[in-house]
């Protein structure tokens, strides 16, 4: 899933444990910035079923935490920034 939205004091631990209240989380990551490696306001988050997901995303949208109504929706597949060009 794609989480955004996020504080930029969220960190990976605070991410997961949000989500295991409605599940098994595989994994939960805040992706940073490269450089200073300050959050970035947005992560991912996956689930060991998608039931689970399903109901994490209906229960965590729009979610208050910290002052900023976060965002959850399914993650899309990456694509090469050579796709995204417009010719």
């Amino acid at each position: 899933m794609y989480v955004s939205n996020l504080s930029f004091n969220t960190r990976d631990e605070e991410l997961k444990e949000l989500f295991e209240a409605y599940g098994t989380v595989s994994s939960a990551k805040v992706i940073t910035d490269r450089t200073s490696g300050q959050s970035r306001g947005f992560g991912f988050v996956e689930m060991d079923s998608d039931a689970e997901a399903n109901e994490a995303m209906k229960g965590l949208d729009r979610k208050e935490v910290e002052g900023r109504a976060m965002s959850v929706s399914v993650a899309k597949e990456k694509t090469s920034r050579s796709e995204n060009k417009r010719w």
